[in-house]
């Protein structure tokens, strides 16, 4: 991992350089540990990766959180500073880059997830230097996945796929939402996850919300129910999947047609996926069929969004995103039909683009099952 490490950071420093940046500020998420391996926890106390255009990358961290910041591996690719309680940790790291430079800079990036107060506080540490978003600099470095990378998101896919596998030891009429979606919590974790990301069981009427908050409702016999779930690996990377369900009895006629319909969007969508295609056309892929099956007005979201060591990342899936797809790029595929106050379904894969075309990383059965 160090090896990766190190070719990551080289890649950073040189988008920095490209990019006229002189220097990126990186707090705790998804950036720093993509680039250090420190999961580091978000504090009032600064923990920041200076990563300067030239000159050596430093992680500033508190006294009390050095032993995890080397725990993490992270002093194996960076040199590790900290601060006292009564330090000023923004002029600290102001210093450093300084000292890496060789002048103030003129163009810093800060993390796009850094704390306002964060922000302001280097700003008054660096009050010559303009700032600008770090993820203009890293977004086109992690958008295309690795083959490590691609591997860890293999294994999330398999490990809630095998929650999805065991769906019918918890859904059935009678129990909550919320009864469910516990023991569901407790296999994301018993099949590999290091957290719980979130665990959607929308039944009924409430499949009609995508993005419901599981409830007390009961299940009743016959419901559709939606089961959006995903966590944390180990080492980072998220799962997130998606399958619909009817709860011991037959479906409502009407819910049977138009799952049909979804079922071909959503193949549809994720034969669409190549090199060289845009994310808007794999997105209009799935809403053609939808909107040609009647039921357009029904289908309310984008069809997908990135994932890798964020649930939620670049590349969006969604009309008027001309960005062309490559070799690397994870993404869902998840087009949905929810009609208000009856009941809703989505279908969600997680795919990546390769040198000829897509291979999902989910790979359950994606036809409706009655447990």
């Amino acid at each position: 991992m160090t090896e990766i490490l190190s070719q990551r950071l080289a890649r950073a420093t040189q988008a920095a350089s490209d990019a006229g940046v002189d220097a990126l500020f990186l707090t705790p998420g998804a950036d720093l540990r993509y680039l250090t391996g420190y999961e580091a926890l978000p504090l009032e106390r600064l923990t920041c990766l200076m990563l300067p255009a030239r000159g050596e990358p430093v992680l500033v961290v508190p006294r009390l959180e050095h032993a995890a910041a080397e725990a993490s591996g992270a002093g194996n690719v960076v040199k590790i500073a900290t601060h006292e309680e009564t330090d000023d940790a923004f002029a600290l790291a102001a210093g450093l880059a300084r000292d890496a430079l060789g002048a103030d800079p003129a163009l810093v990036g800060v993390a796009d997830r850094m704390w306002a107060e964060h922000v302001l506080r280097l700003r008054t540490a660096l009050p010559q230097a303009h700032q600008t978003t770090a993820g203009r600099v890293l977004r086109p470095l992690r958008v295309i996945k690795q083959a490590d990378e691609v591997d860890a998101l293999r294994r999330a896919g398999a490990a809630i796929d095998r929650v999805h596998e065991r769906m019918g030891e918890w859904l059935r009429p009678g129990r909550t939402e919320a009864q469910v979606a516990r023991d569901i919590a407790e296999a994301i974790i018993e099949e590999g996850h290091a957290s719980v990301n979130f665990t959607i069981v929308a039944s009924g009427p409430n499949g009609a919300s995508p993005h419901h908050h599981t409830a007390s409702r009961v299940i009743e016999a016959g419901d559709a129910v939606v089961v959006d779930i995903g966590g944390t690996m180990p080492d980072g990377y998220c799962s997130d999947c998606t399958r619909t369900y009817v709860a011991g009895g037959d479906p409502d006629p009407s819910f049977a047609r138009y799952y049909d319909v979804l079922l071909a969007a959503q193949k549809a969508s994720c034969d669409a996926v190549r090199p060289g295609v845009t994310a808007a056309s794999v997105d209009a892929a799935a809403r053609d069929v939808i909107t040609d099956g009647g039921y357009g007005e029904h289908f309310v979201h984008r069809t997908g969004h990135g994932i890798g060591l964020e649930e939620h990342e670049e590349p969006w899936i969604v009309a008027g995103n001309d960005t062309v797809l490559a070799p690397g790029m994870a993404f869902s595929i998840e087009p949905g039909i929810y009609l208000p106050g009856k009941h809703g379904a989505r279908i969600e894969d997680i795919v990546v683009v390769t040198d000829t075309g897509v291979e999902r990383l989910d790979t359950g059965p994606r036809e409706l099952r009655v447990l």
